[in-house]
């Protein structure tokens, strides 16, 4: 895996931008350790980091949208390996919530299960890609700021 991390952080935004999409998919990735790696160690501007896993993030986790809205939830819990109470679980939130539910998609794990009931579900697909993004900068955010106060 630090080997995959340098890779990623050898591209600095590109490498953060395609970190957070596989960390938004279904892929078990951890963006978090690349953008603590790039601002740790290197002149990254933050912002322009955190911009960048924003982005990669929010677009992961709408393919994952897409996919939902694509299959039926035996299919999506038997390929991507997501517990059938997990994603009943998620299917209830996003019931009861509607698109608000895709703040909590940086959740890891619960995240993945969140953005396919959301996809499943169909609620505004306009109003979960804004709440998803302002989950999702404000968690790289605090990731960002910590990386910076601990420096």
């Amino acid at each position: 895996m630090d080997s995959l991390n340098e890779f990623f952080i050898s591209y600095g935004y590109w490498g953060m931008g395609v970190a957070a999409f596989l960390a938004g998919t279904f892929f078990p990735f951890s963006s978090e350790a690349v953008m603590a790696a790039l601002l740790a160690s290197s002149n990254m501007d933050p912002v322009l980091t955190v911009a960048s896993g924003t982005i990669g993030n929010v677009l992961g986790s709408m393919v994952n949208y897409f996919i939902g809205s694509l299959c039926k939830p035996e299919t999506v819990s038997k390929l991507f390996r997501i517990k059938p109470n997990r994603m009943e679980t998620a299917q209830r939130y996003v019931m009861r919530y509607g698109a608000w539910m895709g703040f909590f998609a940086f959740i890891p794990i619960l995240g993945t299960a969140i953005s396919i009931a959301l996809g499943m579900l169909k609620p505004n697909v306009w109003g979960t890609l804004f709440s998803t993004f302002l989950g999702k900068t404000l968690r790289y955010i605090v990731v960002a700021y910590s990386v910076i106060a601990l420096k």
